[in-house]
């Protein structure tokens, strides 16, 4: 089946437009973590100052996707539960700030699985494919949320080599167009644009997940 991912880019990112809406959660996030990281800054995430910030940043921005619905062990935690996985946010090497879809080789991939195994065993119910890469998307920017409608949108069963392959593999025959839906982040201030873009990995993310929606109706 085709993709149509002019119109599914379209689709995400009218929601989005609104400062106020659900799809801004991304933004917000992901603009608190990686303004920290781009100051050299990173360890300060999990200082006295900052720990409570940081908690309540990535527990709204998973709320607001989703993650604390239903019979998740998220719903019956507050945002104390985050300070572990703050914690292995710092510890994270670079690469899991600076990688993105383009360098997906065999040995990034095996290693972003590793940070996501790392994660995992901090993140309250972290054994879910969606929890973990919904963190490390938000966070760090580095892979798409392998969520179920993502997961359905591209035809993958989950975050292992063969998905980050099928995530590659698309990106090399689509470069051009993803990096044209690079667009700014949403300022939480303001309502306008930061200078900030989104990831490759975002990008393929949104073009998935409305994918994904639209063939579940």
């Amino acid at each position: 089946m085709s993709v149509d991912a002019e119109a599914n880019l379209r689709r995400y990112l009218e929601e989005r437009h609104d400062p106020s809406a659900r799809y801004a959660s991304f933004d917000y996030c992901f603009n608190y973590f990686r303004s920290h990281y781009e100051a050299g800054q990173a360890e300060s995430l999990a200082d006295r100052d900052f720990m409570q910030m940081s908690c309540l940043q990535l527990g709204f921005y998973l709320a607001s996707w989703g993650m604390f619905r239903g019979s998740t062990t998220l719903l019956t935690r507050s945002a104390h539960c985050f300070r572990p996985v703050i914690e292995a946010i710092v510890a994270a090497p670079a690469l899991a700030w600076e990688a993105d879809v383009a360098d997906y080789d065999s040995e990034t991939v095996t290693e972003l699985i590793r940070i996501g195994r790392d994660l995992g065993r901090v993140l309250p119910g972290g054994h879910s494919d969606t929890l973990v890469t919904k963190t490390m998307l938000g966070v760090f920017g580095c892979v798409p949320a392998f969520d179920t409608y993502f997961r359905r949108g591209i035809g993958t069963s989950g975050f292992r080599p063969a998905g980050m392959r099928k995530v590659h593999d698309y990106w090399q025959r689509n470069s051009e167009l993803i990096e044209r839906h690079r667009v700014r982040t949403l300022d939480f201030d303001s309502g306008g644009h930061t200078a900030r873009r989104y990831t490759q990995a975002k990008v393929i993310d949104m073009i998935f997940f409305i994918e994904g929606a639209n063939r579940s109706m």
